[in-house]
């Protein structure tokens, strides 16, 4: 056996431990989508702070694996939301006055 063919042997073989590393992982992840959604993960929906409705840099995605250490980033300005009475000083409309 030359060594063009035992790297092709080689190759042929981390394909296939690579191919099945990729579908026990897809498997997974799946079965943690099914998990996430039998527990209500879908079920939530954010609410909106009040100072953040019509804001453009609103954001409001939750981040985190389990329901206990998930934490919304409202924005990249106030990550927790604008917590003062008031408006918020960096709102900014998402539909500009001079495209209306």
């Amino acid at each position: 056996m030359n060594a063009d063919a035992a790297q092709y042997s080689f190759d042929k073989l981390h394909y296939f431990f690579r191919k099945a590393d990729y579908a026990r992982w897809h498997r997974q992840e799946s079965k943690r989508h099914i998990l996430r959604s039998q527990l209500g993960f879908g079920d939530i929906t954010p609410s909106r702070p009040k100072a953040c409705v019509g804001c453009i840099h609103y954001h409001g995605v939750a981040y985190g694996y389990s329901r206990e250490a998930r934490t919304t980033l409202i924005c990249g300005y106030h990550p927790y939301g604008w917590e003062n009475e008031g408006n918020c000083p960096d709102w900014q409309d998402t539909i500009p006055d001079d495209k209306c």
